[in-house]
């Protein structure tokens, strides 16, 4: 069936069944593989991209609930990496393996987007579904405050 997605702006025009995993479009037929596959059960935050600017896991989304609405994956929150959120992490070296990051920022960049101020504790409430195995918590955090007390993206 022939489905058209908004992808970071751009129309995708795809031959998919709907109930196909919105993660599975992404990486694997538009090219965006930013998005990563961890558990495909919704558990680990590894897959979250944006549907309207909401933090969705795309690994339990399917293709059609995201028929006539904006995705976002990490490649279109800023191409250039200048997204307050990029620099943060950059700047205080958060990845160690890097593996969930992209599900991390995109999770921390729906909670700027509402709460430009968050707190310690709503970052960590916000963050909580999202798992680090190399237990970067601290630095995702640190990154998350500077990247609200910066503002918006330029």
């Amino acid at each position: 069936m022939s489905i058209t997605l908004r992808i970071n702006g751009k129309d995708e025009a795809l031959d998919v069944d709907p109930e196909m995993p919105l993660l599975w479009a992404i990486r694997d037929l538009v090219g965006l593989t930013g998005t990563k596959y961890g558990c495909g059960q919704a558990l680990c935050g590894a897959c979250v991209i944006h549907l309207d600017g909401e933090a969705v896991r795309s690994c339990v989304t399917p293709v059609r609930r995201a028929v006539g609405h904006a995705v976002t994956t990490i490649e279109g929150l800023s191409p250039d990496g200048s997204h307050p959120l990029q620099r943060a992490w950059v700047e205080l070296c958060v990845p160690q393996c890097g593996y969930c990051q992209s599900g991390q920022i995109m999770t921390a960049a729906a909670l700027l987007a509402k709460r430009p101020k968050p707190t310690a504790a709503e970052i960590d409430q916000s963050l909580a579904g999202n798992i680090c195995r190399c237990g970067t918590y601290t630095r995702i955090r640190a990154a998350v405050t500077k990247a609200s007390e910066e503002g918006p993206s330029r």
